[in-house]
C-alpha cells in the first residue's frame, strides 16, 4: 500500500517526483471524456519508466490468442483497445539540451488532478545538465464538451539564462501496446501531412481497418502576445511534427498552446474523416483555451450537481469517493450505445479495454441514480444488440435452440477471453446481465423495456441455463457441473452456490417477464415467440421443474451456503493467519497452491446474498458473512464493496468503514500493487454503492425507494442525490435525522427506517432516526 497522494476534498495531489511511482501516477492522474482518454504521461521527453497510453473509444485489434493447445469453442483472438497516436508530445530542447526529468535535477514537482474542472496540472523546477534552470507549468484536459478534442497550455520560464528553446510539437503514431504479442505494432500509416497551420496524421488498424485521424495546431505566446512564429514541418513513419525556435530571456515566460483532435471512422466516413478533423480542429482553436476551459468547468459542474457525494469530517473518504465518481464520468457518458465500460477505462491496457460482467453487476446502479435514464438504458441496449453473437457463442460450445451465452470479455459481442477456466466456466456473467434488466425495470418502474428489448435477452439466457444443468441420479436434483464462480481462486468446481442460485433466479424472472409482456402487450409477445421459436408451454414447464428441483450446497451444522461441493474439505485457515509477505497471493503463490486453499478472491456466496438479500433473514446473512469474510483476501477490486454493503446492513460499521476505504482508495493508495497498469474503473461504481446502498441503506422495495441510513463514527454527516422515477432527491444523514429535499416537480412515496413517507414535489422532509 502506498500513501503519497495528499488528502484534499476536490483535488488529487502529488508533491515531489519519485520515478518509482511514476507509472502509478500516470494511471491515477489520467484524464478522459468518454470518447478518448490519456494517461498522465509527460508532454516533454521522458526516458524513465513509463507506460504510454492514449485511447480512442471503440477502436480495437483482435490480437491472436497465444496458447499451447486448442479446444473447440476457444476464442481465436483477444480483443484489445489500442494505444493510439500520442497527441500530447512537446519535446523541448534548451541550448542543445533536451528537457528530460529522468536525466535532470528536479527540485520542485507538483501534479494536480482537479476534479471540479476536469484538468491535469503539473508544475516543476528543473536544472539541466548544462546548468540551465527553468520552471514549467502545464495544464491539459480532454474536453467533455468537444469530446474529440484535447488541449494543452505549457508555460516555460527560464530562471538563470537567456537563450534559444526549440519546441517540437508532435503526433506520434509509432506506438504499441505494452502487452502486444511478439511486440507487434497495430497501425499502418494512411496520411502524414501539413495543411496550412495544421499537422495531420491518419492511421489505420491492421485487420479491423479502423481509421483514426489526428490533427494538431500549435501557437506560442510571450507576454500574452502570439509570437506568430512560422513552424517547420517534419515527418517520418507514422510521425509528424511542427517545430519552432524561440528566443527566450531570463524570468520571461513563453506559453505554448497545443490543440488536438482524434476522430475515428466509427463516427466519420473514411473519405471525409481528414476534412472533418481539420474542421473540428479549427472550431476548438477558434474557441481558444480560455473558452474551452470555461465550458469544461460548466460541464463538470453539471455532472457534480447530480452525482456528488458529500462527507463531513473525513477528507480521505471524501477525496476517495469523488475520485471514483470522477473517473466513472470520464470513462462513460452514455451517449453512444455502441460503447461500454472497460475495467480499466482509458487509464491502461490491462483487460484489453473490453466489456465484462462488471458493467451490469456494479456500474448500472450508479448511472441509474446519477444520470439521465437513457444512459443506463444504453448499457442494456449494448447487450441486446449483441444477442445474436451471444447465441453464436453458445452454439460454439454445443448449445442449441437459441440458447445465449454472453461473453466474459468482448468488444463486438464475440467471446475473446483467453483463459479456458473463465471463457468456458465463468458463466454466472449471464445472470448479471439478466439481473441488470430486472434492476433497470424495478428502478425506473417502466416495463416497456421488457417488450422492446429485454424479454428476447432473458429467453436466450434462460434457454442456456436450462441446457447447462443436468439431472443427478445420485442427488435426485438438477446440478451445475464444471463452473467457476466470481471467486476465481477455485476453478472447474461443481455446484457453485452463487451460479446455481442466479441460474434459477433467471428462470423464475423470465417466466415472470413473459407474463408481464403478455398482460401489457400480447401482440408483442406473439412477435417474440415467433421470432425466437419459443414453446410457451414446454419450455416454461421444463424451467419450472429445474426451479423446484435445483441442488444448492449447504452445511446445516454451520448454517451456511457452501461455495461449492467440497469447500469444507479444504484446510480452513483464516486470512488473519497469512504472513504479510505472502500477500497478495496472486503475486506470491503458485496457482496450484491457491486453488487448493480455502482463500477467496472476492465475494461469491456474499455476491448472491447481496443481489437477493430480501430472500434471506438477517441471521442467515450474518452467519454467511461471518464465515466467509475472514476467508476472503479481496484480491479482486470487486470484492470490498459487497462486504461493505453487507457489513453496514448488519450494523458492523467498523468493518463497513474499513471496506469502504479499501474499495474507495484502492487505486489512490495502490492497495493491491497493480495500479500502475490502470485504474479499476468498474469497481469504482462499487465505491458509490458502498456509500449509497451501504451506509445509506438505499434499496428499491415494494416498488418504492427505501432508505435505512447509518453513520460511520468517523463522519459527522453525509449526503447524496438519487434520481428515482423522475424525482431528484437529496438525502442527508447526520446520525440523528434524515433530511430529504425533492428538487423536482414529481412527488414521491418512499420508505424511511421501515415507515412509509410522502415527499411533496419541491418539498422537504426531516425524519428522526
Amino acid at each position: 500500500m502506498k500513501n503519497y497522494i495528499k488528502h484534499n476534498e476536490w483535488q488529487i495531489i502529488e508533491k515531489g517526483f519519485d520515478p518509482h511511482l511514476n507509472k502509478i501516477s500516470e494511471s491515477i492522474f489520467s484524464i478522459g471524456n468518454g470518447r478518448m482518454g490519456q494517461r498522465a504521461n509527460f508532454e516533454e521527453t521522458y526516458t524513465g519508466e513509463t507506460l504510454q497510453g492514449n485511447y480512442v473509444a471503440g477502436v480495437y485489434y483482435p490480437d491472436k490468442t497465444r496458447v499451447g493447445w486448442w479446444k473447440n469453442g476457444y476464442p481465436e483472438y483477444f480483443a484489445k483497445v489500442l494505444n493510439a497516436t500520442n497527441w500530447i508530445g512537446l519535446n523541448i530542447t534548451i541550448s542543445g539540451e533536451v528537457l528530460d526529468l529522468n536525466t535532470s535535477k528536479v527540485s520542485e514537482f507538483t501534479r494536480v488532478l482537479d476534479m471540479k474542472l476536469g484538468t491535469l496540472t503539473r508544475k516543476f523546477t528543473v536544472e539541466l545538465a548544462n546548468g540551465n534552470i527553468l520552471k514549467v507549468e502545464a495544464i491539459r484536459f480532454c474536453s467533455i464538451v468537444d469530446d474529440e478534442a484535447g488541449v494543452i497550455k505549457y508555460s516555460i520560464t527560464p530562471q538563470n539564462f537567456d537563450g534559444k528553446i526549440t519546441v517540437e510539437s508532435s503526433l506520434d503514431g509509432d506506438v504499441k501496446n505494452q502487452d502486444s504479442n511478439y511486440d507487434e505494432k497495430f497501425w499502418n500509416e494512411i496520411t502524414a501531412k501539413q495543411e496550412g497551420d495544421f499537422a495531420l496524421l491518419t492511421l489505420e488498424t491492421k485487420k479491423t481497418a479502423f481509421w483514426v485521424s489526428s490533427a494538431i495546431y500549435t501557437a506560442i505566446f510571450q507576454d500574452g502576445n502570439d509570437l506568430e512564429l512560422s513552424s517547420s514541418f517534419a515527418n517520418k513513419e507514422k510521425y509528424v511534427s511542427q517545430n519552432f525556435e524561440v528566443d527566450v530571456k531570463q524570468n520571461e515566460a513563453i506559453t505554448i498552446f497545443k490543440y488536438a483532435v482524434n476522430l475515428s471512422s466509427e463516427n466519420h466516413e473514411k473519405d471525409a474523416i481528414e476534412v472533418n478533423a481539420i474542421s473540428k480542429l479549427k472550431e476548438v482553436v477558434a474557441k481558444g483555451f480560455k473558452q474551452m476551459l470555461a465550458e469544461q468547468a460548466a460541464a463538470w459542474a453539471a455532472k457534480w450537481q447530480n452525482g456528488d457525494v458529500i462527507i463531513e469530517c473525513d477528507v480521505a473518504a471524501q477525496q476517495a469517493i469523488r475520485f471514483n465518481i470522477f473517473q466513472l464520468h470520464q470513462t462513460y457518458t452514455g451517449e453512444d450505445a455502441r460503447l461500454n465500460i472497460g475495467p480499466k477505462g482509458f487509464t491502461g491496457e490491462k483487460y484489453g479495454g473490453s466489456t465484462y460482467w462488471d458493467t451490469e453487476a456494479y456500474c448500472l446502479p450508479f448511472y441509474l441514480a446519477t444520470a439521465p435514464q437513457q444512459v443506463a438504458e444504453n448499457l442494456l441496449i449494448y447487450r441486446y444488440k449483441h444477442l445474436e453473437k451471444a447465441i453464436e457463442n453458445a452454439e460454439k460450445l454445443g448449445f442449441k435452440n437459441g440458447a445465449a451465452l454472453y461473453p466474459m470479455v468482448t468488444i463486438n459481442g464475440e467471446e475473446c477471453h483467453n483463459e479456458w477456466e473463465i471463457t468456458f466456466e465463468e458463466i454466472h456473467r449471464n445472470g448479471a446481465i439478466a439481473f441488470a434488466i430486472f434492476n433497470y425495470i424495478r428502478y425506473t418502474g417502466e416495463n416497456k423495456y421488457l417488450a422492446e428489448y429485454g424479454l428476447e435477452v432473458l429467453i436466450g439466457i434462460a434457454r442456456f441455463w436450462a441446457q447447462r444443468v443436468n439431472w443427478s441420479i445420485d442427488k435426485e436434483k438438477y446440478v451445475m457441473l464444471g463452473v467457476t464462480g466470481p471467486n476465481e481462486y477455485e476453478n472447474n468446481i461443481n455446484n457453485n452456490w452463487y451460479t446455481s442460485t442466479i441460474a434459477t433466479w433467471c428462470l423464475k424472472y423470465t417466466i415472470e417477464a413473459i407474463e408481464t409482456v403478455k398482460q401489457n402487450d400480447g401482440s408483442r409477445l406473439d412477435e417474440i415467440v415467433a421470432k425466437t421459436k419459443f414453446n410457451l408451454v414446454e419450455e416454461q414447464k421444463h424451467w419450472q421443474d429445474i426451479i423446484e428441483k435445483m441442488f444448492y450446497p449447504e452445511d446445516e451444522k454451520l448454517g451456511i451456503f457452501l461455495q461449492q461441493d467440497g469447500y469444507l474439505d479444504k484446510e480452513q485457515v483464516l486470512v488473519a493467519a497469512l504472513p504479510a509477505e505472502d500477500r497478495p497471493l496472486n503475486q506470491k503463490w503458485s496457482w496450484d497452491r491457491i486453488l487448493r486453499s480455502c482463500f477467496i478472491k472476492q465475494a461469491d456466496v456474499l455476491q448472491g446474498i447481496y443481489f437477493f438479500e430480501e430472500d434471506y433473514d438477517l441471521e442467515t446473512i450474518r452467519r454467511n458473512y461471518d464465515f466467509y469474510e475472514p476467508r476472503t483476501v479481496h484480491e479482486s477490486s470487486l470484492s470490498p464493496c459487497v462486504h461493505a454493503i453487507i457489513a453496514a446492513k448488519l450494523g458492523d460499521l467498523d468493518r463497513a468503514y474499513e471496506f469502504y476505504l479499501r474499495t474507495s482508495r484502492l487505486d489512490l493508495d495502490d492497495y493491491n500493487n497493480d495500479t500502475e497498469d490502470g485504474l479499476h474503473i468498474t469497481s469504482m461504481a462499487g465505491t458509490w454503492l458502498s456509500v449509497v446502498e451501504g451506509f445509506g441503506g438505499m434499496r428499491v422495495k415494494n416498488n418504492q425507494l427505501s432508505l435505512h441510513p447509518v453513520l460511520p463514527k468517523n463522519w459527522k454527516s453525509y449526503s447524496f442525490k438519487i434520481g428515482f422515477r423522475k424525482a431528484i432527491v437529496t438525502v442527508k444523514f447526520d446520525g440523528k435525522k434524515v433530511s430529504l429535499s425533492n428538487e423536482s416537480e414529481q412527488a414521491l412515496n418512499l420508505n424511511v427506517f421501515g415507515k412509509d413517507e410522502h415527499l411533496e414535489a419541491n418539498g422537504t422532509l426531516e425524519i428522526n432516526s
